[in-house]
């Protein structure tokens, strides 16, 4: 199943992870989903503007609605 998103990655995510620096990983065009409630909402954050999503390798984390792009 194709995921739902792709994650565009931040300018820094981006540089860190040319650099090598160690534990970062440059996510940047990767696919993911939103991490979804019982009730089939999404979790996310009106104030922060951000969502919670699980990329393909299975790790969840919380992102920037603004870097997310819908998979067409």
């Amino acid at each position: 199943m194709m995921p739902r998103y792709r994650y565009l990655g931040t300018r820094s995510e981006r540089l860190f992870s040319e650099m090598c620096w160690p534990g970062t990983r440059n996510r940047t065009r990767e696919g993911c989903d939103p991490v979804r409630l019982p009730d089939g909402r999404c979790i996310v954050s009106q104030k922060m503007s951000s969502a919670l999503v699980q990329f393909e390798d299975g790790s969840r984390e919380v992102v920037s609605r603004r870097l997310l792009r819908i998979n067409k």
